[in-house]
């Protein structure tokens, strides 16, 4: 399989990633597109390259290299392509099955949709993966920060993020509710606007497989569904059910329900097992706060989804530290997980440690351990010493406060 671009070239020194029978096989010296991002992205994705660059040096001297490849989206794209998300980015992520994103910024009510939720949907990006866990020294509002260690799997593609919606007055809009009124019995007042909210069985279970896979290759003990379907019973409910069934019909050797394990066991966990169990997404909002340390993996839809990892983020120090990723079943995006924040622009201000943390949870994925210990050693580290920058560093007492370029030093010096 070969590709065309039309503005970019590829690097000469590397290698593609390949996926083959569900394995991801490695090079090493693997090309990884990379796009620099809106406002902040920049700024921190030139920390991150040098973060990754100068741990897999350290790990492995020379004998393994990430091969960085330029492409364009959002504001960058504009300028080189006239338009914001051209073909060429899409064409590369999929080529070379892996790849590091910045910000990008998504306009609020008019302008163009979402490029995240569009790359996502192009591309079959299905799990949002946001694993949400403490650094010690890291300012937090709880008492316990370190309680938290939890992997969230958002489903991607679907509920109220799918965009299936029409403006109050629209033609479309009288169309749908002219029906909904007259056809199904409901009473829509007619001033307003409409959205679609799908949750399909299809989704819904490789979402749950994918939780569950993580789960069990990476020895955690539970996987929880969050939904609201005490509510949306056909929806959320549903996702709900479908999650159980898949956990049953696909992994019933290795998972039991929260219900099997105080029936049959007394609430005692046997060896190899993992617990499925649910709750409902308002209840899980305080669960977290105060019975952290009970969930391990989290699958939930999309919305809810964006509320729990944006709020487990909260206890840990907030987005600036909070790693995400975009997975589907060849490709992989990795990314940060807030704005673009266009008034710190180019003002090498701000905390790059989200987009580090989400180039560490890419080592992962090319299953080079060695760099991601050396990483996340170093981040914990250079905190310590209260070497940060300044959404931190107002947080904390006798701190030095660094540049976004300064941090990235700190960390490379820590790195042992």
């Amino acid at each position: 399989m070969t590709v065309q671009f039309d503005k970019i070239v590829p690097p000469a020194d590397g290698e593609r990633v390949l996926v083959k029978d569900d394995r991801i096989i490695v090079p090493d010296k693997p090309i990884i597109p990379v796009i620099e991002g809106d406002g902040i992205g920049p700024d921190i994705t030139r920390a991150t390259r040098r973060v990754l660059d100068a741990a897999v040096e350290k790990a492995y001297g020379g004998n393994r290299k990430i091969v960085w490849f330029d492409i364009y989206a959002g504001d960058n794209a504009l300028d080189k392509y006239g338009e914001v998300l051209p073909e060429d980015t899409i064409n590369a992520i999929q080529y070379y099955h892996v790849a590091l994103k910045g910000p990008l910024t998504t306009p609020v009510g008019g302008g163009y949709r979402s490029l995240n939720v569009t790359m996502r949907q192009r591309m079959e990006l299905y799990s949002c993966v946001r694993p949400v866990f403490y650094f010690k020294g890291v300012p937090s509002p709880v008492k316990h920060p370190e309680r938290m260690n939890i992997v969230i799997y958002r489903e991607n593609t679907e509920d109220v993020y799918a965009g299936i919606e029409w403006p109050k007055g629209s033609d479309e809009v009288k169309t749908v509710i002219d029906f909904l009124n007259k056809q199904m019995g409901t009473n829509i007042r007619a001033d307003s606007g409409i959205g679609i909210k799908p949750i399909s069985e299809f989704a819904t279970k490789r979402l749950v497989r994918a939780a569950i896979k993580y789960a069990i290759k990476r020895g955690r003990k539970s996987v929880t569904l969050v939904h609201k379907g005490n509510i949306m019973k056909y929806t959320e409910g549903a996702f709900r059910d479908w999650g159980y069934e898949v956990a049953s019909d696909e992994f019933g050797d290795v998972t039991i329900t929260e219900q099997e394990l105080w029936d049959k066991f007394d609430g005692k966990v046997p060896d190899g097992k993992i617990v499925i169990k649910d709750r409902i997404a308002d209840s899980m909002l305080q669960q977290i706060l105060t019975r952290t340390n009970e969930y391990e993996v989290v699958a939930l839809p999309n919305l809810n989804g964006d509320y729990l990892s944006d709020a487990c983020a909260a206890q840990v120090g907030g987005l600036g530290m909070a790693p995400g990723a975009n997975i589907g079943d060849t490709v992989a995006l990795f990314e940060a997980t807030h704005g673009t924040a266009p008034k710190y622009a180019n003002m090498d201000m701000v905390n790059p440690t989200s987009l580090i943390l989400s180039g560490v949870m890419m080592l992962e994925h090319l299953e080079w351990p060695e760099p991601v210990e050396i990483i996340r050693s170093a981040i914990e580290k250079t905190i310590q010493q209260k070497r940060v920058t300044y959404d931190l560093h107002r947080l904390m007492d006798g701190a030095t406060k660094l540049k976004t370029s300064e941090y990235a030093s700190a960390l490379i010096e820590n790195m042992s």
